[in-house]
């Protein structure tokens, strides 16, 4: 149990292990039997990571990350997700949903990679939106984003979505390569939900024309 400023105990917040299928992308959750098909496509463009915090070079660097993946699906904290093209199942990423305080409702959506042939297509609009509106769903209030100061690209794609940059946290993160990482936080909190959710499918279809 978490409890509230007043003391008042709050249920834990558990996240189910659920498919999100929209029109062009499948998040699917992440079983063991997947880690092979994850390891290749993630392997195969090394670059993607290079915002990581963890290190994310190696097969050895991905079973260590996987096992706390599985760990927290377990304790259903989290739903990892793999992004599979709807028409296909192709694998061309991965997202994750992560509770990060139940007592207050909050939900972080992170550890998103998208393989670069699926870079700057309707794969990332998706998902947002089905991942938004999934959280918000589950009775959320608050959505939020962290990126590295440095990714440009992660920034402005948040933007585009329509999450409200807040600020900077500084020294935030300790990189495994020593550098310390400032984050900048980005949020989608419920009131704004039918604008952004409005956003995205405008989105969607303007690319569908």
């Amino acid at each position: 149990m978490t409890y509230l400023a007043s003391g008042a105990k709050v249920p834990e917040m558990l996240l189910e292990p659920v498919t999100l299928s929209g029109t062009h992308v499948r998040l699917v959750p992440y079983g063991p039997s997947d880690f092979d098909e994850v390891c290749e496509a993630a392997l195969s463009a090394p670059e993607i990571f290079r915002y990581i915090p963890m290190k994310m070079q190696t097969r050895e660097d991905l079973v260590e990350r996987m096992k706390l993946a599985e760990g927290m699906m377990a304790a259903k904290n989290a739903i990892f997700f793999l992004t599979r093209l709807a028409a296909t199942g192709e694998l061309v990423g991965s997202t994750s949903s992560i509770v990060t305080d139940a007592a207050h409702r909050r939900l972080e959506i992170g550890f998103t990679w998208i393989l670069p042939k699926a870079q700057r297509t309707v794969v990332n609009t998706e998902a947002k939106l089905l991942q938004i509106g999934h959280a918000f769903e589950q009775g959320i209030v608050r959505v939020e984003f962290k990126t590295d100061s440095r990714n440009a690209r992660s920034r402005a794609a948040l933007l585009r979505i329509g999450a409200k940059e807040e600020g900077t946290l500084r020294s935030h993160m300790i990189c495994w390569d020593g550098y310390r990482r400032d984050s900048v936080y980005f949020s989608v909190i419920e009131p704004e939900w039918p604008a952004v959710k409005a956003r995205l499918e405008l989105k969607l279809a303007e690319a569908g024309r």
